[in-house]
């Protein structure tokens, strides 16, 4: 693996399509028929990153993913002096033990949404240290009130340099009380995440108490359990209503990273789509990671699940089954890949409980009710979900609205429909940056148009 080249103002060195204009993808000549790894888990990813930093001694992480979100993390905690060497298995990090070695300047994190939410709480938790986040142009649009309100109540020292509840801040490193503090779940389960990695630099122990729902409580409980394997002392039941973290430094671990269960599910609908077969071999139905439940969908339209030790395997169906409602809010990244392969199922499929992803790098639901329209599909849009009736989609270009959800989305209609033109390809990047080139090796035909 290279080592980093930051460059604020392009693609990471990951991104192996920031040139391309436009990918074109089109039906393979027979079923898809694959055995493939996928990359590591970004909700691991960038959890083991940013706690591993904070950390006394040195963290050894395995399956890191490599992405855009991962090189802007990265390059975000070595701008704050943390000490990361890349090899090719594994990242080696030393942690500052609480006391950031860079006490000043703008650290820009790119459109890492992850670390804009996970990183704010252990700035202000560190003693000493003035320093500005921002973002891209699509983070800054991305709320972050939730989150910050909470840590002020907290003694965090954070003020917004421009719009309120939005990116850019600035950040003073002047330790937080703790006590009892009351937070929304609502739009965005990273949120409690972010208060909960701070949490254990308190001076005491602090409360956390859900005034509402958590829109993906596996998120929260990922960060719990990564906070505990770091040496974190935390209380709390099922519900997650109430949540309790006792100071208590982190400590440096040794962990493998799980693959990431929501790349799998794009590989996985490739299968349902063509009647073939996906096995993935490096993760397991028992994970923490609520996108492996789409399986559980994939498996209600009329496909057979194989869920093996260390394992799962896909096979499709002749005819997709629809004629159903569903509420996707604990896998609301998957929203996109079940509308992507709704119109080949043989009734409408109806999405509830979606609402927050159209504050995610796009509004998602707004998007791809846009695509399936302009693809002849009739679609019925609503502020938390929508219906999506059977048809045949029109070969058309799309544009990604640079999401990369909506751009691996979009491809898996081209398992389908021959010419399926997506725009700004690129943004995949972000969390699977050689996808159109996995797709390839299952029998998928791309083609690649760079810029002139």
């Amino acid at each position: 693996m290279e080592d980093f080249k930051p460059d604020l103002h392009a693609r990471s060195e990951w991104a192996t399509l920031h040139d391309v204009e436009v990918a074109e993808v089109s039906p393979a000549s027979q079923p898809i028929n694959g055995r493939i790894r996928v990359p590591g888990s970004k909700s691991w990813t960038n959890r083991a990153l940013i706690i591993a930093a904070m950390a006394e001694g040195t963290s050894r992480l395995s399956g890191v993913l490599k992405s855009d979100d991962t090189y802007w993390c990265i390059h975000t905690l070595r701008q704050l002096g943390v000490q990361i060497e890349i090899n090719e298995d594994e990242v080696i990090i030393e942690g500052v033990n609480g006391d950031w070695l860079k006490k000043d300047g703008t650290l820009y994190i790119g459109s890492a949404g992850t670390t804009a939410r996970f990183l704010p709480g252990l700035l202000a938790a560190s003693k000493g240290g003035r320093w500005t986040m921002e973002g891209s142009t699509s983070m800054n649009k991305r709320p972050m009130a939730t989150l910050i309100t909470a840590l002020q109540e907290l003694g965090a020292q954070i003020k917004y340099s421009e719009e309120d509840g939005f990116l850019p801040i600035q950040l003073e490193g002047k330790g937080i009380r703790g006590g009892v503090v009351n937070i929304s779940g609502k739009t965005s389960s990273q949120f409690i995440s972010g208060l909960l990695i701070a949490s254990s630099y308190a001076d005491v122990p602090v409360t956390i108490r859900v005034v509402d729902h958590i829109v993906q409580h596996a998120y929260v409980k990922i960060t719990l359990d990564l906070m505990e394997q770091f040496g974190a002392r935390v209380e709390y039941d099922d519900s997650l209503s109430t949540i309790k973290v006792y100071p208590k430094a982190y400590k440096g671990q040794d962990i493998q990273l799980e693959a990431d269960a929501s790349t799998v599910n794009y590989f996985f609908a490739l299968a349902a789509l063509t009647n073939g077969t996906v096995r993935v071999d490096n993760l397991s139905y028992d994970t923490l990671q609520p996108d492996i439940q789409f399986v559980d969908v994939l498996e209600r339209m009329g496909c057979t699940a194989i869920k093996g030790d260390g394992f799962l395997e896909l096979q499709g169906t002749a005819q997709l089954k629809g004629n159903f409602e569903i509420s996707m809010r604990e896998m609301s990244d998957q929203t996109l890949t079940l509308a992507a392969i709704a119109p080949f199922a043989d009734g409408p499929i109806s999405i509830h409980e979606v609402a927050h992803i159209r504050k995610h790098e796009s509004d998602r639901i707004g998007v791809i009710s846009e695509c399936l329209t302009k693809m002849g599909i009739q679609v019925e849009e609503r502020e938390d979900g929508l219906t999506i009736y059977p048809g045949k989609p029109l070969a058309v270009e799309c544009n990604s609205y640079d999401d990369h959800r909506v751009a691996m989305s979009l491809a898996l209609i081209g398992a389908k429909v021959a010419g399926v033109r997506i725009l700004d390809p690129g943004c995949i990047s972000k969390t699977c940056p050689t996808f159109f080139e996995e797709i390839e090796k299952v029998g998928l035909q791309v083609r690649l148009e760079k810029n002139a």
